[in-house]
């Protein structure tokens, strides 16, 4: 079963917990370190043999060029999470066009090819803004993943779908979305297998909902990671009891964690999971054909947005 690795391209000083006390507009006082955690993951992803999708903040990507470069330059494949890392229903319509229309020019920009995925800052496509979909699709994005079909304070849509599934939107159009990793256990929906679940949970429980995923379901996982999630020494924020909880609790065991999972599960990217789930080896579900009827789960179709 192959499942997709992702990773979430973003500083210690963009994540949300830290809105209240760092500003967008001050992000360039702060030391940007998001070179140590990339680092730690591009060779971890070398030394298994694994290609992923890293979902490149426009920001970044704007002041880290290199890197950009870099990740693309060893196989893996770009995609967007916006410019500013701004939750969707803090922007109007037009502002949100406006951010990814800007990230995606720029990273396009260095890797001379189209970039077609999308995450919302933090999984901020919910009930109340699906309309998002609809502006990804008419600015050229082909999938997004950034439905997490769970109960959340931030995020989550509990009812969705919890599988890969082609989403119908008005005009004609639609797109691929892949929903973030869960688990069914006593009949409740689990989130698992990324960024702070992976540092939360036991390990041990981590490897047993991803086995019943990928063995019990048949389907694969899209799991996420951060890089600062694999730089324990940066700088800490004074931020209440629950956010250091969630952005700081076992920092130092990420990168072990992670090269677990490498080692006990097969990963590839977006892109690689699109491609083995063809019609043949020349149509793929990115250039817009449905798979043929029960190939795979991945068509399945929720009702029209």
């Amino acid at each position: 079963m192959l499942n997709v690795l992702t990773v979430d391209v973003e500083d210690y000083f963009s994540v949300e917990t830290f809105r209240h006390i760092i500003r967008y507009e001050d992000w360039d006082r702060y030391a940007i370190r998001v070179d140590i955690g990339l680092r730690r993951i591009l060779d971890l992803l070398e030394r298994h043999n694994v290609t992923a999708t890293f979902f490149v903040l426009g920001w970044m990507a704007d002041r880290r060029p290199d890197v950009v470069r870099d990740i693309h330059r060893r196989g893996h494949e770009i995609a967007c999470h916006g410019y500013r890392h701004q939750m969707i229903h803090a922007q109007s319509r037009g502002e949100f066009r406006e951010d990814i229309h800007r990230a995606k020019a720029a990273l396009e920009d260095l890797i001379s090819e189209p970039v077609v995925g999308y995450r919302a800052p933090t999984f901020s496509i919910t009930q109340r803004t699906l309309w998002a979909l609809s502006i990804l699709a008419e600015e050229g994005y082909r999938y997004d993943s950034s439905i997490y079909p769970i109960v959340h304070d931030r995020y989550g849509i509990p009812a969705h779908t919890r599988v890969p599934h082609w989403i119908d939107l008005p005009a004609g159009r639609r797109i691929l979305e892949l929903p973030l990793a869960t688990g069914v256990v006593a009949g409740r929906r689990i989130p698992f297998g990324g960024g702070g679940y992976l540092r939360i949970y036991p390990l041990w429980l981590t490897m047993w909902l991803l086995r019943r995923l990928n063995g019990g379901e048949g389907r694969p996982a899209v799991i996420y990671v951060h890089p600062w999630e694999l730089d324990p020494e940066q700088p800490r924020q004074p931020v209440a009891l629950l956010g250091r909880f969630r952005n700081y609790y076992n920092l130092e065991r990420t990168h072990d964690r992670l090269e677990v999972l490498l080692r006990g599960f097969r990963f590839g990217s977006v892109r690689e999971l699109v491609r083995q789930t063809a019609i043949s080896e020349r149509i793929s579900l990115l250039e817009g054909v449905d798979p043929a009827p029960g190939d795979r789960e991945i068509a399945a179709r929720p009702p029209v947005v």
